[in-house]
């Protein structure tokens, strides 16, 4: 009799947790989405940024003018950049499809992984975006300390879709900065409901 007793309260206990449980994967699933759609916009901005412009050649003869090229696979830094968000933007795609599956049948494995992961591409973007925002910077600005001319007034087009590459990366570091808080507490939640 005490054991049919303590297997009632076990159950009477156990029934309210899972029902109070909230899951987020719906959520997240959204977000890996628009995690994705930044990584894809990102790249093929960066990937299309190509300009020529006309340019003096400086010192022997003033008046003459030779065709330069800029292009994203010129600089390590935005190949970088490439490389990265394609990465990032298949995580996203693998992750999104974990938690479609997850949504019916939520597990902590699933949300440990994502937390982890969801970390390491955070650190994957962020040092793109900020390898391919120092290349802008001097590329906009100079540096006259070492003589590193501006170039963006020259190849404004180019620049411009470096910047908008850069800025969308920037968002899809703050989408797996939510991402990452999102799989945090819903694993928090999971443990200690």
């Amino acid at each position: 009799m005490a054991t049919h007793d303590r297997q009632a309260a076990v159950i009477s206990y156990e029934a309210p947790r899972s029902g109070s449980r909230v899951n987020y994967f719906p959520i997240d699933a959204s977000l890996r989405f628009l995690l994705f759609s930044a990584c894809l916009v990102s790249v093929i901005v960066m990937v299309t940024s190509k300009q020529t412009e006309r340019a003096p050649v400086s010192g022997v003869l003033p008046f003459l003018t030779l065709r330069v090229l800029a292009k994203f696979n010129y600089s390590p830094a935005f190949i970088y950049f490439v490389a990265a968000l394609s990465v990032a933007g298949l995580y996203s795609i693998i992750a999104m499809l974990a938690s479609i599956s997850a949504i019916k049948n939520p597990s902590r494995k699933v949300l440990l992984m994502l937390a982890f992961w969801d970390v390491v591409m955070l650190g994957v973007v962020a040092s793109a975006t900020a390898a391919s925002g120092a290349v802008a910077y001097i590329g906009l600005k100079g540096n006259d300390h070492i003589g590193w001319r501006k170039m963006c007034n020259v190849f404004d087009k180019f620049c411009r879709h470096i910047a908008s590459a850069t800025a969308v990366s920037l968002v899809a570091a703050i989408l797996l900065v939510l991402l990452s808080m999102l799989s945090t507490y819903s694993l928090y939640k999971r443990i200690h409901d």
